[in-house]
C-alpha cells in the first residue's frame, strides 16, 4: 500500500535520514519506534510531501507521493494526525471535525461519518459544542484522530498519539486505535511507549539517528534484546 525506498532527507544543507526504507501493507498497524531525534516525525512529515526527499521515493498504491502538494493526499485516501494536535482552539468540536471532511467524497458521507466517530468517541458527542481549546489533552487528542477519520482514510497516520496523556488515556487511546484498525483502516504509527506500540502493531521498523537499524514482527521486537535494553529498560 506505502512503500518509503531509500530515502535521504535534509533541513537544508543538515541530513536527518539517511537511506530509509520501509513499507505498509493493506490492513497492517505498522509502528516506527525511536527516540526523540531519530528521524520518526521527520519520516511521517517525507510521506505526507510536507518534506522532499533529496534522494529516494515514495508511493502509494503504486502512485508517487513525494512529487506530490500535501492537501492532494487527502483525495487518494491518506489522512496525517500530527504531533501536539493542531486543533482549532476556538472553534466547536463539532467544527473541527467537519472541517476534516472537505474533500468532495467526504463531504457527501459527513452525516453519517461524524455518526461513526460519535460512535468511537462518546466524549466528543457530549462537548460537540464546547471550544476545542478548552476540552481536556486527552479529549483533544481524540478529537485531533476523529478529525483524520472524518476523511475517511484508507491510510491513517499518527504521530506521537499518547504523548503527555495519563496512563488511563493511553490505554483509551490505544484502544481506539485498534478499533480504527478493525473497522479496515491501516494505520502507520510513531510512538514512544514502545511497549504498547508493539503489542499491537503487526511489524514495527526501529529508527536510530535517521537510520532503520531494525525491523521485524511487532511482539517478535518486544523480545528483541536490543530492543528491551534501549526502548523498555528490561
Amino acid at each position: 500500500m506505502l512503500e518509503v525506498r531509500n530515502v535521504d532527507v535534509f533541513y537544508g544543507d543538515v541530513q536527518v535520514l539517511w537511506d530509509v526504507s520501509f513499507n505498509v501493507q493493506k490492513g497492517e498497524i505498522v509502528a516506527l519506534i525511536g527516540a526523540n531525534g531519530s528521524g520518526k516525525t521527520t519520516s511521517l512529515n517525507t510521506v505526507s510531501s510536507i518534506l522532499k526527499p533529496r534522494k529516494g521515493a515514495v508511493t502509494y498504491e503504486g502512485q508517487p507521493l513525494h512529487t506530490r502538494a500535501p492537501h492532494d493526499l487527502v483525495g487518494l485516501g491518506i489522512a496525517h494526525v500530527p504531533e501536539a494536535r493542531r486543533l482549532f482552539a476556538e472553534m466547536t468540536v463539532k467544527e473541527n471535525l467537519l472541517l476534516g471532511a472537505l474533500s468532495p467524497e467526504a463531504k457527501k458521507t459527513r452525516p453519517e461519518m461524524l455518526e461513526k466517530v460519535y460512535g468511537i468517541f462518546p466524549r466528543l458527542k457530549e462537548r460537540e459544542k464546547q471550544a476545542a481549546g478548552t476540552l481536556s489533552g486527552g479529549e483533544q487528542q481524540m478529537c485531533a484522530i476523529a478529525r483524520g477519520l472524518m476523511s475517511r482514510p484508507r491510510l491513517l497516520m499518527l504521530d506521537e498519539p499518547s504523548l503527555g496523556l495519563s496512563p488511563i488515556l493511553v490505554t483509551d487511546i490505544f484502544r481506539v486505535i485498534t478499533e480504527v484498525h478493525d473497522a479496515g483502516v491501516t494505520v502507520l504509527l510513531i510512538e514512544q511507549n514502545v511497549f504498547k506500540t508493539l503489542a499491537v502493531a503487526d511489524r514495527a521498523y526501529v529508527l536510530e539517528n535517521g537510520r532503520i537499524v531494525l525491523e521485524g514482527k511487532g511482539k517478535d521486537l518486544l523480545n528483541d534484546e536490543h530492543v528491551k535494553k534501549a526502548y523498555l529498560g528490561v
